[in-house]
């Protein structure tokens, strides 16, 4: 039994890692060709309240400006993603789709005219849905992982601040963060709740001994 567990557990870390591992890799493969063509992809970007570039919301993820900014962004992705789709599997398709449609709009909507590009927005958010995600629950597991994306990633924090870095997009950082913030409120109800203590089962069990004797009693005296 210990066994077929544990092989349950390895395939579902396994399927977990599935959905982040094509983001990221589709993001790679979007750099590489601009390298091999000797383009830019800019213009998939977002740029605030220009309709043409609405598309943007969902394309500019996938945009980054350079290879270190890709590189910033992959193992962060991979891993708060692959978070959310182990502990959170019930939601985790509806979480990411909103984080990414929130935080993009939000963006169009908000932020400085110039184009905004790469996948740290859905980052941001990942982390923040997480670590409050964690918190709200109390649970054992999602608490210790809440702590982890905290001091991993705690520089993190100054990103979402104006004037961090004039070349880095804050507002996507900040409304990542608060659309991570507002899904984890939402959701709070689905995905794994605080187990039971044992001590909370077993004086369940003993409060229920006690009614079970009086009927017992009750069907001996009728």
């Amino acid at each position: 039994m210990e066994e077929g567990s544990a092989a349950a557990e390895k395939r579902r870390l396994l399927l977990s890692m599935l959905i982040p591992f094509l983001l990221v890799s589709f993001m790679w493969l979007v750099r590489t060709a601009e390298v091999i063509f000797e383009t830019d992809f800019h213009f998939m970007g977002i740029f605030p309240r220009k309709v043409i570039s609405l598309t943007g919301i969902i394309t500019s993820p996938f945009i980054h400006s350079g290879f270190r900014h890709l590189f910033n962004n992959t193992l962060p992705l991979f891993i708060l993603g692959t978070a959310l789709f182990y502990f959170y599997s019930q939601v985790s398709f509806r979480v990411l789709l909103w984080i990414t449609l929130l935080t993009g709009l939000a963006v169009w909507l908000t932020a400085r005219p110039a184009w905004h590009i790469g996948a740290s927005g859905i980052v941001y958010g990942l982390a923040s849905f997480l670590f409050v995600s964690g918190i709200i629950r109390r649970h054992i597991p999602l608490m210790g992982l809440s702590l982890l994306v905290a001091f991993v990633y705690g520089e993190m924090v100054w990103g979402i601040f104006p004037g961090f870095r004039i070349d880095i997009s804050w507002e996507s950082h900040m409304l990542g963060a608060a659309a991570g913030l507002l899904l984890a409120l939402w959701y709070r109800a689905e995905g794994p709740q605080r187990p039971v203590p044992f001590y909370e089962k077993e004086d369940e069990e003993e409060g229920d001994a006690p009614e079970e004797n009086d009927s017992a009693a009750k069907n001996i005296v009728n």
